[in-house]
């Protein structure tokens, strides 16, 4: 057994330890990286990536399918499905090398492609290593889960870690799960030619604010796809090519395949918590507010801390611990400032709180200004009209921001920004913006903000009129 001693033990090369292991090393600590999959984590290999790159290939489709109202002629797409996967391999293998073993011992870390399971608090085995550490940091991420519907077992299934060796396109797409992996795959298939229906026990999109997820849900079901909401999937039957899934209601919906998107569990199993003394919650590892687990030279960040699972809030909790574990720095997560989206078309976005959620914390105090993508040019050039911007403001400062339509995604940036910094509504309306561009919307909603302060205000209209007067 090699014994190894080390400044920075991280567990798992995905965003958040890659992030870690990269900024501590180039800092001037000693590193040890250890991974026994594929470097990158799953979001490179099976999530955020692989994702974005099908329904980039079914957005092409659709339109092509989608030109006659801007005077093109309306083309059936010939969709060659096992090149909108070759598409997708091609474009994480663009993006491995930056999260390759080869770069990151260019940064001097030292990279073992093994599991690691704890033997004391303070060291970890890895294959034939046993590595003491003076930090340990657990970025290990999470795994799709996978309900116990009877019968489930016996069907061949797809998962967003699996979807991606498809190379024939599925007739008829059942997909169990109606949240943003779920609608997101949902869509691409149904743009690339396949029927689609989606099976969800509650409300789809269930975390968003309903005025707007109703946005989403309507034009995925304007473009074909079968949502049923409310309808819990009791039994799987059949096999490959000849899938059912019979529903509560005794409806059975047939399919040539299923895919199983109902959330994700965090992955803890084989890391022997229980020898270093760290305990475990419902969601994850239990963390503190600075992402400490209940050994104090351990932390847990991503995924498997148990918060939101988004590759971004990875990447923050990353810098979180660096600041703190390298300089001592006090930290906190501030998960207000987190936002989240779903790559839909339209997109969904949001950051901080939902309408509801501030009316319950902010009550009377609470102004929700509402803006109508219909009020901006550039999406009504490029006939993307439907959507809505809302934000949730308290004192002139913004508590929250949803929205749905066309770049969502990229709008929602703004007003983390705004969350993050502090700032006010002021600070949004006086920014300039390019005209035409979707990002007027955000300046044009701090408008309406102010408009019935200036414009229907009769103290405003007395002063400008005594102004007018005394001026030469």
């Amino acid at each position: 057994m090699q014994r190894m001693k080390t400044d920075f033990l991280v567990i798992g090369a995905g965003s958040g330890g890659l992030s870690v292991a990269a900024g501590a090393a180039q800092m001037g600590a000693k590193v040890v990286l250890l991974e026994p999959g594929e470097m990158g984590g799953d979001c490179l290999n099976y999530g955020c990536v692989p994702s974005k790159a099908l329904i980039a290939s079914a957005s092409r489709a659709h339109r092509m399918a989608h030109a006659e109202a801007f005077g093109v002629a309306d083309v059936a797409p010939q969709v060659d499905y096992a090149a909108a996967q070759a598409h997708v391999a091609e474009t994480i293998a663009r993006i491995a090398p930056m999260d390759s073993q080869e770069r990151f011992e260019g940064f001097g870390v030292t990279v073992i492609r093994e599991a690691g399971r704890f033997v004391s608090p303070t060291e970890v085995q890895a294959g034939a290593h046993v590595i003491a550490a003076r930090r340990i940091v657990i970025a290990t991420g999470s795994s799709p889960f996978v309900p116990p519907i009877p019968g489930l077992s016996d069907v061949p299934y797809l998962t967003n870690e699996t979807l991606w060796q498809l190379r024939e396109r599925p007739g008829h797409l059942l997909v169990i799960g109606g949240g943003p992996i779920g609608l997101e795959m949902a869509q691409a298939h149904r743009r690339l030619g396949s029927e689609v229906t989606v099976i969800e026990a509650q409300r789809a999109l269930g975390r968003e604010d309903p005025e707007l997820a109703a946005i989403v849900l309507e034009e995925l079901r304007a473009e074909g796809v079968t949502i049923l909401e409310d309808t819990q999937a009791r039994t799987v039957r059949g096999q490959g090519g000849a899938i059912e899934v019979e529903t509560a209601d005794g409806a059975v919906h047939r399919g040539t395949h299923l895919l199983v998107a109902v959330g994700r569990r965090p992955n803890i199993d084989g890391l022997g918590l229980d020898a270093a003394g760290i305990e475990t919650a419902q969601a994850g590892i239990a963390v503190d507010e600075g992402l400490r687990t209940t050994n104090r030279r351990v932390y847990a960040i991503g995924d498997v801390s148990g918060g939101p699972q988004f590759t971004h809030v990875a990447g923050y909790h990353a810098g979180l611990v660096v600041r703190n574990a390298l300089f001592g720095l006090p930290v906190k997560v501030k998960p207000q400032i987190l936002p989240r989206a779903t790559y839909t078309a339209p997109e969904l976005a949001q950051v901080g709180l939902t309408e509801t959620e501030a009316r319950r914390i902010h009550g009377d105090r609470l102004e929700v200004i509402r803006l109508p993508y219909q009020h901006n040019d550039r999406a009504i050039a490029m006939r993307q009209s439907a959507g809505l911007l809302k934000v949730m403001v308290v004192k002139g400062r913004p508590v929250g921001a949803s929205m749905a339509g066309a770049q969502a995604g990229e709008l929602i940036g703004l007003w983390a920004l705004a969350l993050s910094a502090r700032l006010k509504m002021s600070d949004i309306a006086g920014m300039v913006v390019p005209y035409p561009t979707i990002g007027e919307l955000n300046k044009r909603l701090a408008g309406t903000y102010f408009s019935p302060r200036l414009f229907e205000n009769e103290t405003v209209k007395k002063v400008v009129g005594l102004v007018q007067r005394w001026l030469p």
